[in-house]
């Protein structure tokens, strides 16, 4: 896209406030407890080694992008924030991490260079878009992977019909923790609800098949968080 046309989405202001609060970004590892093992091996069992490409759309503090480092022969980090694309040039030099480039952009932005990459991963960042710019974001994942390639997802999206929400939803966040600074809280999780994106499966699966992306495994938890491997047609 040579020019951003004027009615196009400021990412930044969709990127969630706190993403963009060092204070925040400064204890986002302890509060997301996120553990990128899983994913790894899901993307070494398809493949994903020393001569592939991978891609981190939305990569927050580098966790997943310091895991697939060690697997990849390249990695870029791609994020919109600043406080955390400061965050991940600090853990890619000391950890020297020499295989990573790091991209201050977002899904709509992010512009790849080289060769297709043989691998996206993205985690509980699409969300930030409304449906109408998922499906561009999709559409541009779509043109960064090489066919054959792997999409590999993780959301919030809401696996349950709109006349069960009430129930649903008050169910999700039943489980919400009382520490923000260990997990998501109930005013967490009611404020994501109020003020993102999140979709319903049966919308965001023909998303995914539309941008050219075929299902080959997913798994859900708690109606809530969506887990995606997919291949690139």
């Amino acid at each position: 896209m040579s020019a951003t046309p004027s009615w196009w989405l400021d990412e930044a202001a969709h990127a969630g406030a706190e993403h963009l609060d060092p204070s925040y970004v400064a204890g986002y590892e302890q509060k997301a407890g996120y553990d990128p093992s899983d994913d790894v091996g899901v993307l070494a069992g398809l493949g994903i080694g020393a001569d592939s490409t991978v891609v981190d759309l939305g990569a927050g503090t580098g966790v997943f992008t310091e895991a697939i480092a060690a697997l990849a022969g390249a990695v870029v980090a791609v994020d919109v924030s600043p406080a955390m694309v400061e965050v991940l040039h600090r853990r890619v030099a000391e950890r020297r991490l020499d295989n990573v480039t790091v991209a201050h952009a977002g899904f709509l932005s992010y512009e790849h260079d080289g060769s297709p990459a043989d691998a996206v991963f993205t985690r509980n960042a699409l969300h930030q878009l409304p449906d109408l710019w998922k499906v561009i974001a999709l559409d541009r994942i779509a043109g960064i992977v090489r066919p054959g390639g792997i999409l590999r997802l993780h959301d919030l999206v809401f696996d349950f019909d709109a006349d069960e929400a009430h129930e649903r939803i008050e169910a999700w966040m039943s489980g919400a923790v009382d520490d923000p600074a260990v997990g998501y809280t109930g005013a967490d999780l009611a404020e994501h609800v109020r003020a993102e994106f999140s979709t319903y499966r049966w919308l965001f699966e023909p998303m995914l098949d539309r941008a050219g992306f075929e299902i080959i495994d997913v798994a859900y938890v708690r109606a809530a968080y969506g887990a995606y491997t997919c291949r690139r047609r």
